[in-house]
């Protein structure tokens, strides 16, 4: 009994979660990109990562080869931008509000899509769209996909939610055209977020909110507009985000090491976990172990085009979705083609 009683103290004691600081302790293929940011996003040629300064702030870019960071947005004044993402075409998609009026008000109703050109100096253009949280933006066409709520959108019920799908015309003004309702919420039972296209552009990944800070990985065929859950764990947080370049995974923002570590579950605490898109829910692995660490998680992932890398952020448990304190570089793939 005395054996019985000391392996069990034992167990007790590796599933606390240690103090200080997880960057302080990266494994050999994790490093660090930035030392401030967040909500990074790699350019389809898998030779920029681009971030925000910080929510409500500038839109930046960092070159992985020279780690020399410019800013796209400098000459915006109060620029007030909550995300930045790659076009295919070398462009950006900048997300955010117009100007800052307070936390809750931009972030919903005031937020919308915004197009920055490549060419330096150039000036976010309105696209005219007001959307929820973040877009899918295609790594092969300019497909768009993004999700609307009351919020954004007066003609939805209170309760309800929807997932779009448009194209990006450059020919002139940027605008969007041929927007398609793909897929609608009537109810809080699911909040929909857009995340990624898959699949030659016929699939989609998005996110289900759920009542109590649950959430599922759901996905779409965008051809017959057959929905499924991917995650199937109920009563827990999985949170869709950057897609494999096979189709076949996606990294996920998930709680569950929770059953091991203790804690509340949800939105702060979660760690970065690769799950497969066969509808099972069942094969699920951890990559990051932040959430190990008192008060630390790692979030917002995405995948480089060729597999080899992923980049994330470090953030922590008391700060709201999104908040970041630096980008770091997951290598797959040690094997990196002239970057350094």
């Amino acid at each position: 009994m005395r054996l019985l009683a000391l392996l069990l103290a034992s167990a007790v004691a590796l599933a606390e979660r240690a103090p200080g600081n997880p960057i302080e302790h990266l494994p050999p293929h994790i490093e660090t990109l930035t030392h401030f940011g967040d909500r990074a996003d790699i350019s389809p040629d898998n030779q920029r990562v681009a971030f925000m300064a910080k929510s409500f702030g500038d839109a930046m870019v960092v070159e992985l080869k020279s780690h020399i960071i410019h800013c796209l947005t400098c000459n915006v004044p109060g620029a007030a931008f909550l995300r930045v993402m790659h076009l295919v075409s070398g462009d950006y998609i900048l997300i955010g509000p117009d100007h800052f009026e307070d936390v809750h008000t931009s972030r919903t109703r005031d937020n919308e899509l915004w197009f920055l050109s490549k060419e330096r100096g150039a000036k976010p253009v309105k696209l005219g769209q007001k959307m929820s949280e973040g877009a899918a933006i295609s790594k092969r066409t300019l497909k768009v996909g993004f999700s609307q709520v009351a919020a954004q959108a007066s003609d939805l019920a209170p309760e309800a939610s929807r997932l779009v799908v448009a194209e990006l015309d450059l020919s002139s003004v940027p605008k969007l055209v041929n927007q398609k309702t793909v897929y609608e919420s009537k109810d809080r039972s699911c909040v929909i977020e857009a995340q990624d296209f898959y699949d030659n552009d016929t699939k989609m990944t998005f996110t289900c909110y759920e009542p109590e800070g649950h959430a599922s990985t759901m996905g779409i065929d965008l051809k017959t507009g057959q929905v499924m859950n991917f995650s199937r764990a109920p009563g827990t947080y999985n949170e869709v985000e950057g897609i494999f370049p096979d189709g076949l995974y996606t990294a996920v923002e998930a709680d569950r090491q929770c059953e091991r570590l203790g804690g509340t579950r949800g939105s702060g605490n979660i760690d970065i976990w690769k799950l497969k898109l066969d509808g099972t829910g069942k094969d699920l692995t951890r990559l990051t172990y932040f959430n190990d660490y008192e008060g630390g998680k790692a979030s917002n992932p995405v995948i480089s085009t060729d597999g080899r890398f992923m980049a994330f952020q470090s953030a922590r448990t008391s700060d709201p979705a999104g908040v970041g304190y630096g980008i770091l570089i997951y290598w797959f793939k040690r094997q990196r083609a002239g970057i350094g």
